[in-house]
């Protein structure tokens, strides 16, 4: 196992060790129901919207973070935030949207997609769909410009947006114009890996990713009969996709699909940033953003999205 990087290590030991599974995942949600969200500066507008879904009567909520201030025709970015398919809420990143809300001047719509195991695919991605519609339908009233628009996310949400961004470049209703993916969570089949074990990783272990997916796909991973969009890593053509950045660190269970879609971005033709991080585990950058390394880290992210949400 390669060594913690040094400024993450008092992070490392602080970090709680935790197998998710069906017996704690709603201990975990509750959680994070009662968590306190980040105080959000004043130049950052936020409210929460509500949409209609088509095939129910139930609705789906979004989170609008915008600069408090009038600004022109902006770009957007729709956010998905982590928690393995299985825990999470748009609140979990409210310092994090703030920022590039407040860095870039852009608008951020993150979703509250459905979670499984109680919403397998492809609720998740059904939402994010609709969200995305939505935001370009809405774009004029919104100030944003419907041909600047991003989709990123963390961890599964990063590999949820891997999945929305193949989406919706096979039905061309909406063309992205990039995608952000932060440490994603792309391929079922890392948990057939059996050099990955428990003991190797932080924040995310390999008992929790078997969990993550089955409570997702509603089968173990691995299977041959996966629907397409289910996991993003096993699309065979990956032509024709839009801009790329892709960050995550070396002790990330994650890293090796990581840097092997990136590859298969970059051979097909997708410009591709791949930014791989020396001893950072899974979620590294979450703990505490006073560290240099997660600074640059985060700013990173926030170069990637001027440069291609700005040209």
């Amino acid at each position: 196992m390669t060594t913690i990087h040094p400024q993450l290590q008092a992070v490392a030991q602080k970090t709680p060790k935790i197998n998710f599974n069906g017996r704690n995942r709603w201990f975990m949600n509750l959680i994070i129901s009662f968590m306190r969200t980040a105080k959000l500066p004043a130049d950052v507008r936020v409210e929460n919207v509500w949409v209609e879904r088509p095939s129910s009567k139930s609705k789906l909520r979004l989170r609008l973070y915008q600069p408090a201030a009038p600004v022109p025709t902006m770009p957007a970015l729709l956010w998905l935030h982590g928690g393995g398919y299985v825990i999470g809420k748009p609140e979990m990143d409210d310092a994090t949207c703030a920022q590039f809300v407040q860095e870039l001047g852009i608008s951020i719509l993150s979703v509250d997609y459905r979670l499984a195991p109680k919403h397998p695919f492809p609720a998740g991605l059904d939402d994010s769909y609709l969200a995305l519609t939505w935001l370009v339908a809405q774009a004029q009233q919104l100030g944003i410009d419907p041909a600047r628009i991003a989709i990123g996310g963390q961890s599964a949400g990063a590999g949820l947006a891997a999945a929305l961004i193949q989406l919706a470049h096979d039905k061309q209703e909406v063309q992205p114009a990039f995608q952000l993916l932060v440490y994603p969570m792309l391929d079922d089949r890392t948990t057939l890996r059996p050099d990955l074990g428990d003991s190797n990783h932080i924040a995310w272990t390999q008992s929790s990713n078997r969990y993550g997916w089955e409570a997702y796909l509603g089968q173990p991973g691995g299977a041959t009969n996966l629907p397409a969009y289910a996991a993003p890593a096993r699309r065979e053509n990956l032509a024709g996709l839009p801009p790329a950045w892709i960050g995550v660190g070396t002790l990330d269970l994650f890293h090796d699909e990581n840097v092997a879609y990136a590859q298969r971005l970059q051979a097909s033709g997708v410009a591709c940033d791949l930014l791989i991080v020396p001893g950072a585990f899974h979620g590294f950058n979450v703990f505490d953003t006073t560290i240099p390394l997660v600074q640059e880290f985060q700013q990173a992210q926030i170069d990637a999205l001027r440069q291609n949400l700005f040209p």
